[in-house]
């Protein structure tokens, strides 16, 4: 059977595949758009499984919001160059849109939900692989839902916050948002601190005024005083307001009479292990190599 343009141009827009992958499937297949397009499918999903070892680091952040739920999710490349795809934006936003749309937030769970075109997320997934040609993962999701005001806030698409206030509006919890985005507060107070996290500071802290040979009583105060600048540091509400340093998040909020419920900061990568690659060496150890 004859394989015409038309027939190729409708199998790449089906599938997505390059065009003398798709011409190849036609042939094979005798011409047949439906069997073409499931061999496509299965090349791409044996591309996808060789490039699933491989690290993807890079990625974007997105935010997804409707009424009173909010969700953030991060989905992942492996180089930046892909991240600005247009193909990987919308996958990222059709996943966003998927927790949105069934509160899924467990990503093997997320795997086998719809995006909205008769696809399920793998499925998707697999097919972006296929096009882009690198390892695509959707690393984590999660959603929140209230019955007060949602903020959410993006920096270049590769750190997301999301806040929720009891009290206050929207345009505050907006710019909270954008302070956790930009400080990175460990938790909301006090209460939130990990205990090993305070008592690791504390040992510290005593070990460093233990050696300046004061008094006990001096040093138990030195302490105390550390912990105390430890503890603004690290928790939302003692940190310096981001738009106005000369009040704290806490004090902004209780001049709104308002209070945080809950926050969620996503930054792409944070936590994998991304291999570096130092050119220099590379182009040493080739230059050796020639000689």
């Amino acid at each position: 059977m004859s394989i015409t343009a038309s027939m190729v141009k409708e199998l790449r827009e089906r599938t997505g595949a390059g065009m003398m992958e798709c011409k190849k499937a036609l042939v094979e297949a005798n011409g047949d758009l439906d069997a073409a397009a499931e061999a496509l499918r299965k090349s791409g999903q044996a591309k996808a499984d060789k490039k699933a070892g491989r690290v993807a680091a890079d990625g974007r952040v997105v935010i997804s919001k409707d009424g009173g739920k909010a969700v953030i999710v991060e989905v992942n490349s492996e180089t930046d160059f892909v991240a600005k795809d247009e193909n990987f934006s919308a996958f990222a936003d059709s996943i966003a849109a998927a927790v949105l749309a069934s509160g899924v937030t467990d990503v093997a769970a997320l795997a086998t939900q719809d995006i909205g075109d008769g696809r399920s997320v793998e499925q998707a997934r697999t097919d972006l692989v296929q096009k882009v040609g690198e390892n695509i993962s959707v690393r984590r999701a999660q959603l929140i839902e209230v019955d007060g005001p949602i903020g959410a806030y993006t920096h270049g698409a590769r750190i997301g916050a999301v806040v929720a206030l009891n009290g206050g509006d929207e345009e505050l919890a907006r710019d909270i948002a954008m302070h956790v985005a930009a400080i990175n507060p460990t938790c909301i107070d006090e209460t939130g601190v990990p205990t090993e996290m305070l008592e690791r500071e504390k040992r510290i802290f005593s070990e460093q005024a233990a050696e300046s040979g004061k008094p006990p009583e001096i040093i138990e105060k030195m302490v105390t005083g550390r912990v105390a600048k430890f503890l603004k540091e690290v928790t939302l509400v003692g940190q310096p307001f981001v738009k106005d340093d000369k009040q704290s998040v806490g004090q902004l909020l209780k001049s709104a009479d308002a209070s945080v419920a809950s926050f969620i900061r996503f930054e792409v990568g944070e936590g994998i292990e991304k291999k570096e690659d130092n050119f220099v060496e590379e182009v040493m150890a080739q230059v050796q190599g020639a000689s």
